[in-house]
């Protein structure tokens, strides 16, 4: 498996873990719809909504933030993935839509996590 895979798949699970953590009940990860794939789908502590989280790793911030690689076309994807995944399970609460960005390496293991992330953008 090419490395920067192994590092997407890593940082996916330390994204879970870290949801987990604060309390989100983790309902589906890497869910496919048409040619759009959301990373984790989950439900806040509270219970009362559903937030489609991102997940951006790089093992440096050279070329960028890793956030900022999340496009506008990556956004009407995972919008047109996450209402296919709510009208498939019948589910009717707000949605957020989240980014965890994640910078990994040798001397480096950070993560920030932007709630209703494409306000950011």
């Amino acid at each position: 498996m090419a490395q920067h895979n192994e590092l997407g798949e890593w940082g996916e699970q330390f994204a879970a873990e870290y949801l987990i953590k604060k309390g989100y009940e983790i309902l589906e990860r890497n869910y496919f719809y048409d040619r759009a794939e959301v990373d984790i789908i989950a439900k806040t502590n509270a219970g009362d909504s559903m937030v489609c989280v991102e997940v951006k790793t790089r093992n440096s911030d050279f070329f960028g933030d890793p956030q900022s690689f999340v496009s506008q076309g990556k956004i009407k994807l995972l919008v047109k993935a996450m209402d296919a995944y709510l009208m498939e399970h019948d589910i009717s609460l707000e949605t957020r839509f989240d980014v965890i960005a994640i910078i990994k390496n040798k001397s480096t293991e950070e993560l920030t996590h932007f709630e209703d992330a494409f306000y950011h953008f």
